[in-house]
């Protein structure tokens, strides 16, 4: 296959096509078909990327969500964020979402920095 950039969906189908049957041949890396593997997975990176964008989750829900992950209510979070009144209206939407308060969220749950700040 003849690499170039993918501009429209078939030419992304006809890559995705091409990756499957060289993974199929179970291809070494670092030979001249891996090589062109890897370049083709780039390209197809870039225009899922372009044309296939996942929206960033809502900050708030990806909070609530790491909290029910980790089995943690509104009150386990009192001593580190503030009153349970106080976490209540910030997990509700009422207070915002401090810089402080992301960089809590960030450190004691783990949820991404990104995800806080967009």
């Amino acid at each position: 296959m003849q690499l170039k950039p993918i501009k429209t969906k078939k030419d992304y189908e006809v890559c995705l096509q091409w990756i499957d049957e060289m993974f199929d041949k179970k291809i070494k890396p670092g030979s001249n078909e891996g090589n062109q593997v890897q370049i083709a997975l780039l390209l197809i990176k870039q225009y899922e990327d372009e044309h296939y964008t996942i929206p960033t989750p809502d900050p708030i829900e990806a909070i609530k969500l790491k909290m029910e992950e980790k089995g943690l209510k509104n009150k386990d979070l009192v001593g580190i964020i503030g009153s349970k009144g106080y976490i209540s209206s910030l997990l509700s939407g009422k207070k915002p979402l401090t810089l402080e308060i992301a960089r809590i969220f960030h450190k004691k749950l783990g949820v991404p920095a990104e995800v806080l700040l967009s």
